[in-house]
Order: structure tokens, then sequence, then C-alpha cells
């Protein structure tokens, strides 16, 4: 893919760049929009694009807003990262096709290595990859956990084998299967109740229908910082349900009891206990986002302003997305801008608008086909979850 081509010159000019600015000092960091107190990348996403990342901690590092840009695929080095556990050591990419993961919960329970998958089937999915997490730096309480913005978010496609088809060629889901529960190959810390510690997620049955068990990231094999050499993709679900390093994939009459599905992962109240009664992370809910102009952009120039964002939904597609310059007062339709790549993947919109010299506040506001519209409050919860507020995403820009 084009995009992909473009995203390896990027790397390589950015490690010569890196390099030059060891040389220079600090001062060519800050004239190349780096900031002097950026931490560095983690070894194993060295090749990101430092500019175009916010590095909060080894396993989280954020998209800046301002990196977006007008393409609909997130490149490979501008997308975020987010681990529950450190990833795997790298070897494990050494033998791609050597990768075994178990099927069960079928009729005829299987280990298959990631050659054998190969030859099963194929399909190409476009889609929203977003952490759980994605706005919680709005919450004004300061959740515990990664202050994310906007940019826990991506688009991406992934190409793989449909497990439906896996299912089906092992003779269907037996009988009172209601999950879909999938289990990571991450090393597990020593001494301690695998339980507490494994990332290991359940989902319903049916979502198998578009999932994927994917080895291709945009038209490269999957990276150990996204969870390569396969990974469960469930198109709709928030990211910590498409499991990383996946070694088995199970269909099970109950919900996995480890700590991430339990009591991780769930809506709930400030101050209160999570536990499984809570309701669980899992489908996305519609959301949009205006990417341009910004505020650290300075002053905007008055006259025509490009107004520009992406919207997106879960497991339904974006009908319409509706732009205010004024914090919501008054709202104008957006048109969509790019293709559209399915229901899973986001739409970019735009807003062309005359703006006076002023101050505005610039929000987005979008519908999907089911009819559900992006709300202006976000749900109070204590770990900052599903934040799809229009107004929390709003932006205050001054113009010239």
């Amino acid at each position: 893919m084009s995009n992909t081509i473009s995203s390896n010159a990027r790397r390589h000019v950015l490690k010569g760049t890196v390099a030059a600015m060891a040389m220079a000092g600090l001062a060519s960091w800050t004239k190349l929009g780096f900031a002097a107190d950026a931490k560095p990348l983690p070894g194993y996403a060295d090749w990101k694009i430092p500019g175009d990342i916010i590095v909060h901690s080894n396993n989280t590092l954020e998209t800046k807003r301002s990196a977006y840009g007008t393409s609909v695929i997130t490149p490979n080095d501008q997308l975020f990262v987010r681990n529950n556990l450190p990833p795997p050591d790298a070897e494990i990419l050494k033998d791609r096709d050597a990768w075994v993961v178990e099927i069960d919960g079928v009729a005829k329970p299987a280990k298959l290595t990631l050659a054998e998958l190969k030859t099963m089937g194929l399909e190409t999915t476009a889609m929203v990859l977003q952490c759980s997490g994605n706005g919680r730096g709005f919450f004004p309480h300061k959740p515990s956990g990664t202050p994310w913005k906007v940019g826990a978010a991506g688009c991406v496609v992934w190409s793989g084998v449909p497990v439906r088809a896996l299912v089906q060629a092992h003779g269907g889901v037996k009988a009172g299967a209601k999950y879909m529960t999938g289990t990571g190959g991450e090393k597990l810390p020593d001494g301690l109740d695998p339980l507490s510690v494994i990332v290991e997620r359940s989902v319903s049955a049916d979502a198998m229908e578009d999932a994927l068990l994917a080895w291709e990231m945009n038209g490269e094999p999957i990276s150990l910082a996204h969870g390569g050499p396969l990974r469960l993709i469930v198109p709709g679900f928030t990211g910590v349900n498409n499991i990383k390093y996946i070694k088995r994939l199970a269909f099970t009459e109950q919900e996995t009891k480890a700590k991430i599905m339990s009591h991780g992962y769930r809506i709930t109240p400030i101050g209160g206990t999570s536990g499984p009664d809570l309701p669980s992370v899992q489908q996305m809910s519609i959301k949009s986002w205006i990417n341009a102009p910004l505020p650290e952009d300075g002053a905007i120039k008055a006259g025509r302003v490009q107004i520009h964002g992406v919207a997106f939904g879960g497991t339904h597609a974006v009908k319409g997305v509706e732009v205010s310059t004024d914090g919501g007062k008054t709202w104008t339709a957006a048109k969509f801008v790019g293709p559209d790549l399915g229901k899973y993947a986001w739409r970019q919109f735009v807003l062309e608008a005359d703006l006076k010299p002023g101050e505005y506040q610039l929000a987005s506001r979008a519908t999907d086909t089911s009819g559900e519209s992006q709300p202006e409050a976000r749900v109070e919860n204590k770990s900052g979850y599903n934040n799809n507020s229009w107004l929390d995403h709003s932006i205050k820009v001054s113009v010239a």
C-alpha cells in the first residue's frame, strides 16, 4: 500500500534525523518540534516518529492530535500503543509461521501454526482501533491510568483468516458456547496467580462473524508493538478485546474469570468497587473529534477555513457529522471526504467556514446508522472509560 511505503520512508529519514540531533544537541529537538524533556520511545517501538508520539510510559504511546492529517489510514509509525503487560521477547517474530494458536470449544479442537492458518482463508478489514480509555484525560476527577486525550485511536487495515471460516473448518461451535474468549501470549510475572495478570477477554460469540486472526497490519507483518505475529481482531470493539500475541481462541459457556475481565474494564461508579455485575467495556460508541485547526497552531488567519476531523461508530457505520463553531449553540452539516472503507472504519469530514476575527469553540457531533448521536456529556465512571462527549472533545481557537 502506498501509505506503508511512505511510512517506511519516514522511518529511515527519522533515524537519520534523530542521530543528527543527538550530535547537534537538544536545540535541534525543539527546532524540529520535539520537546526537550520528551520521554524516549521504548526499544520495541523505537521505529515510530518521535515528533508525532506522546510517550506516557513504556507501555503507553499516544498519537498527537496534530499528526492525524487528512488520510483515512493511520500509518504504523504514528499509531498509538497500549500494552497491559510488557510485550514478549522479539524472538517470537524470527519465525512467524511457527507461532501456534490453540482453537478450543469447537467440535474438532486443534493447535494450528500461523503457516497453517494462512491456508484456511483470507480477508481484509479496515477498522478503528481505540483504547477503552481514550478521552480519559478530559474527566475532571482525574482517574488513574493514562490521561489519553484523542490519540489512543487509529484507523488500521488488518489481514488474516476469518474466525468464522476457522470455526466452520473445525466442525462448528460446541452447543452452549456464548462467548469467544481470547488469551494473549505475554510472559506472565513469576509468583503471581495467572488469572490476576493474564490478558484474557471474552466477547459475545456472535462477534466471530467479522473477527479475524490477523497477521498483517497496513500491508506489513504485525509488529511486536501491535501484537505480532498474530492478533485477534474484533471490529467495533475496544482495543483490549483485540488480543495481542494470541495463543488460544476458545468458545466458552462462561466469561473468563481472569481479573482483566471480571474486574478490569468495567463501568464502575466513581468511588465504587469494580466487579462482574457491572457493565463490561466492549463495543465502541459513536464518536468524533476535530483535528484542525488546533489551538497550538496559533492565531488562524481570518477568512476561509477547512475544519476537519474523524468520526466513527462501534458496530454501526457513521451516517453523518455536524460541526459547530460556537460551542454547540448552532450546528452545520459537514461533508465526508476520502474513501468509505466500511462500517468499522472512520470517516473523515470537513466543514468549510468563513471565520471573522474572534474566539471560536469548535465541536463535532456524529450520528450512526442506528440513529445514535454523540452526546454532549460524558458518562462519569471511576476509570474514565468510553468518553464520547462532543463537548469534552471540542477545542477553542483564535482567529485574527
